[in-house]
């Protein structure tokens, strides 16, 4: 191969292990020790750290440097690399703008096989982002992630956006961070709460750590173990499992098609007559049953007794609302 090409070559296989040894690349590119050494020391001066590995075998390293150099990709990694590109665009990571750029950079410098393959991937994140959500510091994302990886108690600040300033501000929590979480364009730190005792899930975006960070601590099992599954189940309003608190059923005097359109996961079956059951969950029983009373649909066979009883309260605080105000 060309000189070029091999160097590109070897710059590849140094990004792949920590150490090669000389013999091992030399065969690999099919060129003797010397030629290694050579085209190592032209990498040298482009920017690329690659220290010598002492040894009998001897080799060499690819170490980070205080500069970025050109990085080398093949397809796979090219292709995984604009996806995640793609991603970090609604990740509401404060960094939307720079990966932009980055995917631009990205595919201007694709070979047209890959460029094709990435003009057509396109899709859209399964979670939607919250209308309300706003770009998240990455610093604060950044400083979060070191006491979680560190293991290290922060004392944070919890403030709302556009709080007013108080006066006699209450002492900053103590919490031991486990996890940092993203979801809908918000980020989430999952933390045991040293004074509550307790698991928490607070919006990183309302924590101001404070300095210097405070001691190590043995990390804390999350309870099932499975942070994803113990997020989704406090999102839901269950202390335990990913589910809803409360299910039931109800049949609708409306057709499936009518109904499915907006139900996401709940479970429909069709019936004759043009009704419909449909299964679902909520984190009360009166949010259930006021979910199936949206469709504006006569409603019967309800089940379970639970849900029975909800609808009779949303009845009671029905009646109240429709009375006249009184002057």
């Amino acid at each position: 191969m060309s000189s070029t090409s091999r160097m590109l070559t070897l710059l590849s296989l140094l990004q792949t292990r920590r150490d090669w040894p000389g013999g091992l690349l030399a065969e690999r590119l099919e060129v003797s020790p010397r030629t290694v050494r050579r085209d190592v020391d032209r990498l040298r001066e482009l920017g690329y750290r690659i220290g010598a590995v002492k040894g009998p075998d001897g080799g060499y390293r690819l170490d980070a440097g205080s500069e970025l150099p050109p990085l080398l990709f093949d397809d796979d990694q090219a292709i995984a690399l604009a996806v995640a590109l793609q991603h970090a665009t609604a990740a509401g990571a404060g960094v939307e703008e720079a990966a932009v750029r980055a995917l631009t950079t990205v595919r201007q410098v694709l070979p047209a096989r890959l460029r094709h393959r990435l003009d057509a991937l396109r899709f859209t994140t399964l979670e939607p982002r919250a209308p309300d959500a706003r770009p998240t510091d990455p610093e604060l994302l950044i400083t979060l992630s070191t006491a979680v990886r560190a293991r290290q108690v922060l004392r944070v600040d919890h403030v709302k956006p556009g709080a007013a300033v108080e006066q006699d501000p209450p002492p900053p929590r103590r919490v031991e961070p486990h996890h940092l979480v993203a979801s809908a364009g918000r980020w989430y730190l999952v933390a045991w709460d040293l004074d509550r005792d307790d698991w928490r899930i607070f919006r990183a975006d309302r924590l101001v750590p404070r300095t210097p960070a405070g001691t190590r601590f043995a990390p804390r099992a999350v309870p099932g173990g499975d942070v994803r599954a113990f997020v989704a189940a406090r999102f839901k309003g269950s202390a335990a499992r990913d589910e809803w608190p409360s299910r039931g059923s109800v049949v609708l005097e409306r057709p499936a098609e009518e109904v499915r359109p907006f139900v996401g996961d709940d479970v429909v079956t069709p019936l004759d007559g043009g009704r419909v059951r449909v299964e679902a969950g909520a984190w009360s029983w009166p949010a259930l049953a006021a979910s199936f009373a949206r469709f504006d649909a006569a409603i019967s066979e309800v089940e379970p007794g639970e849900l029975r009883a909800a609808f009779g309260e949303l009845a009671a605080r029905a009646a109240v609302a429709s009375k006249p105000r009184s002057k």
